[in-house]
């Protein structure tokens, strides 16, 4: 759906991005992180033909950024950080202008796409209320509808949760997922719970680079440079736990922690959670506990953006 290449983009002499290359499928959500200054906003504003790049290319559902702009923002929603909002119209009558700018001409059809969207984003109840007297978190869910107005192929979301409160958070969570099944979505966030909550795929960039594309979990594993599981034991001592679950094919150390438990170190690749299952149980022992475990996405981002990437 979405196809970047060698992206980059100069203010003066400064380089804002370099040399940006990814793919976004059809119906996935992609996590975009990075610091303040990485490239983030640049980025999107490029790709929704706010701004021309200065090298490189971005097809949109088939269609050049650079040759064919209308064509592409036809087939993109956006969701500003700052969604300019007018104040002084109410929520309906927003909307309706919106569809009204984006193509859709019939009223009875801008009508229906107006209320699906309003209930969509829960902000039916708002329908007649001034703008300017809605909430933060109100005005965010205005935002994200003028988004979808238009129903377009992908959204573009710049911290789309900014000023809600923990069930609407949530609430918007589950929203971009279902939006996900139809879909294609780009979410800028600083917020790390949000991409494991919501994104099949986390995009890093930092100073302008890509450093790194891929799952969270192989982000980990990459890094780390094998698997790891957390187990909780009972009925043995720490000494023969370890030794007897070193000699299981592909683990590569064992190790107790302090305060109990033990990190299994497997090879890169090898999910032996069914193996050391079975070792446990058929020595008798009790298995309390049996997890993935390794970097969090925290220690994750702070690696790539304070280290060498791994693209």
């Amino acid at each position: 759906m979405i196809e970047v290449r060698g992206l980059t983009k100069y203010y003066g002499d400064i380089a804002a991005i370099q040399d940006v290359t990814f793919d976004v499928a059809k119906g996935e959500v992609l996590g975009f992180l990075g610091p303040n200054a990485a490239g983030k906003t640049t980025t999107m504003r490029i790709l929704t033909g706010y701004i021309p790049p200065s090298a490189g290319t971005v097809t949109v559902a088939g269609h050049d950024i650079s040759k064919n702009s209308l064509d592409v923002r036809r087939h993109i929603g956006y969701l500003p950080e700052s969604v300019s909002l007018y104040h002084e119209m109410t929520v309906c009558a927003y909307l309706d202008f919106l569809g009204k700018l984006r193509g859709l001409r019939a009223t009875k059809k801008r009508k229906t796409r107006v209320d699906d969207v309003m209930a969509l984003c829960q902000v039916s109840h708002m329908a007649d209320r001034s703008i300017g007297k809605l909430s933060k978190g109100y005005r965010q869910r205005v935002g994200l509808a003028q988004a979808l107005v238009h129903d377009p192929d992908v959204l573009i979301l710049d911290e789309p949760t900014t000023g809600l409160d923990p069930a609407q958070i949530i609430e918007v969570r589950d929203l971009i997922r279902d939006l996900g099944k139809e879909h294609t979505i780009i979410l800028s966030t600083h917020i790390l719970s949000e991409v494991e909550h919501v994104c099949q795929r986390i995009m890093i960039i930092n100073e302008g680079n890509l450093v790194a594309e891929d799952s969270r979990e192989q982000l980990r594993s990459r890094l780390k440079g094998a698997e790891q599981v957390y187990l909780e034991i009972a009925g043995a001592s720490p000494q023969t736990i370890i030794s007897d679950l070193s000699v299981i094919e592909h683990v590569r150390d064992v190790q107790s922690r302090p305060g109990g438990g033990y990190d299994v170190i497997c090879t890169l690749g090898m999910d032996l959670r069914a193996e050391l299952a079975a070792r446990i149980v058929g020595n008798g022992w009790q298995l309390l506990e049996l997890r993935p475990d390794g970097l969090s996405l925290e220690e994750i981002f702070l690696k790539l953006t304070q280290d060498e990437g791994i693209v």
